[in-house]
C-alpha cells in the first residue's frame, strides 16, 4: 500500500557523554554516562507521524555501518518503510559526538556523512512512492538542492508538500516558497543552557548548518514554550531580517513570506503558541499552546511536523488551525519525556479527543 506521509530527510546517530566539566584540549577526562540514540530530523519527523497511525516512507542515506545497521532497524520497529533508505560504503551514518557537562554546556561535533549523498538519482527511484503520497515533508539537512527536488515532484503530482527550513539558511533559494504549500518556521528544539547562551548557540549552530542545535536538553525547570522560543524566532530572522518578539512581529514575517511565494505560513511563538497566515487567509491567526512542565524539549519541533503531517494526510477537511493547535498538544506530550525519539507518544498513549 502506498505511504501517505513520505519524509525526505537525514539520519543522525547522536553519541552523548555526560561529564561534570568539559575537557581542555588535549585533556582526557573521565565522564559518568553514555548513551546512543537516533535523531536527525527528517526520521525524527517520520517517526512521530508514524507513531499516530500514518503509512510512512522515509527517502534517506546512511552508513553501511553498524550504526546504519541499527538505524534502519529501528525506523522498521516505528512501522516505517525502509524501502528508499539507501546504504552506502562511500560515507559513514552521520554522527552527532556529544559531551555535556553538570551545568548544561555541551560541545558539539557533526558529521554529516551519509546525509549528503542523497541526490537526486535517488529521489528518481523513489519517484512513485513520492507521487502517490498525501504529504511529502522536507527539511535542510541535506542537500538542499535535493530537498527542493522533492518539493517539484510532488508539487508536479498534485500532492501536498510541506516544508520547514531548518537549520535556517539566510539565502534560502526563494523556489522553496514557491513549491511549499505549507511554510513551517518551527525549529523548538531546545539548547542547553540560559536563554542568552542558547541563542549564542543558535546563532553558531544555525549558521554553520548544524545538525544537532536540539540535540542537548536546557537544564530543568522551564515550561516548553520559554524553551522552544528562541530558535524558532532566530530561524524566522534569519529568513526575514525581522526579529521576533511579539505576535505582531510574526504577523510581519508570515506576511513576508507570503509576498515571497508561500501558500501558508507558520511561525511558531514559544509559549504563546504558533501564528497562523495564508494567501485565502490573509487576516493572521493565532493558535494558542497549552502550558506544561518540560523534562526535555529535544525533538519537540520534530514531534510537531511530523504530527501536523499525519493530520494533512488523515484528516484533510480539518482546518489548519484546528490540526496546529492538535500538532502542539501531540508535541506537548513530547516534551514531557526524556529522549527525542524515545520520547514521540504514540496514538494509544493520547487523549483520543485528537483523532
Amino acid at each position: 500500500m502506498a505511504a501517505e506521509v513520505v519524509v525526505v530527510g537525514s539520519c543522525m546517530t547522536d553519541l552523548v557523554s555526560l561529564t561534570t566539566r568539559l575537557p581542555k584540549a588535549g585533556e582526557t577526562i573521565l565522564g559518568h554516562k553514555f548513551f546512543v540514540g537516533f535523531g536527525g530530523k527528517g526520521a525524527n519527523q517520520c517517526v512521530q507521524s508514524a507513531r499516530l497511525g500514518a503509512k510512512t516512507s522515509l527517502i534517506c542515506k546512511v552508513g553501511k555501518d553498524s550504526f546504519g545497521n541499527d538505524y534502519v532497524d529501528n525506523l522498521k520497529k516505528n512501522g516505517i518503510s525502509t524501502a528508499f533508505v539507501g546504504q552506502t560504503i562511500d560515507a559513514a551514518t552521520g554522527t552527532a559526538s556529544i559531551i555535556v557537562n553538570s551545568e548544561g554546556q555541551n560541545v558539539i561535533v557533526i558529521v554529516p556523512g551519509a546525509n549528503l549523498l542523497l541526490n537526486f538519482e535517488d529521489l528518481k527511484r523513489a519517484s512513485d512512492v513520492i507521487c502517490k503520497a498525501k504529504v511529502v515533508v522536507c527539511q535542510l539537512e541535506i542537500t538542499p538542492a535535493v530537498s527542493l527536488e522533492a518539493l517539484k515532484m510532488a508539487r508536479a503530482s498534485g500532492v501536498k508538500t510541506l516544508f520547514n527550513p531548518a537549520p535556517a539558511l539566510a539565502d534560502l533559494d526563494p523556489q522553496f516558497y514557491t513549491y511549499s504549500d505549507i511554510f513551517c518556521c518551527n525549529e523548538t528544539e531546545g539548547t542547553r543552557g540560559t536563554p542568552v547562551s542558547c541563542f549564542l548557540d543558535a546563532v553558531r549552530q544555525l549558521l554553520c548548518l548544524d545538525y544537532a542545535s536540539g540535540l542537548a536538553k536546557w537544564c530543568s525547570g522551564s515550561h516548553f514554550g520559554l524553551r522552544t522560543s528562541i530558535l524558532s524566532h532566530y530561524l524566522a530572522e534569519i529568513l526575514t531580517g525581522i526579529p521576533v518578539g511579539n505576535l505582531e512581529d510574526a504577523e510581519k514575517v508570515g506576511r513576508m513570506l507570503l509576498e515571497r511565494g508561500c501558500k501558508l505560513v507558520i511561525v511558531t511563538l514559544g509559549a504563546e503558541g504558533c501564528m497562523m497566515i495564508s494567501g485565502d487567509e490573509p487576516i493572521p491567526k493565532h493558535v494558542p499552546a497549552g502550558k506544561v512542565r518540560a523534562v526535555d524539549t529535544t525533538g519537540a519541533g520534530d514531534s510537531f511536523v511530523g504530527a501536523l503531517a499525519f493530520y494533512l494526510a488523515h484528516y484533510p477537511k480539518l482546518s489548519m488551525e484546528e490540526m496546529i493547535r492538535k500538532s502542539n498538544c501531540v508535541a506537548s506530550v513530547s516534551v514531557q519525556a526524556p529522549g527525542t525519539q524515545s520520547s514521540y507518544p504514540y496514538r494509544k498513549d493520547l487523549p483520543q479527543d485528537l483523532f
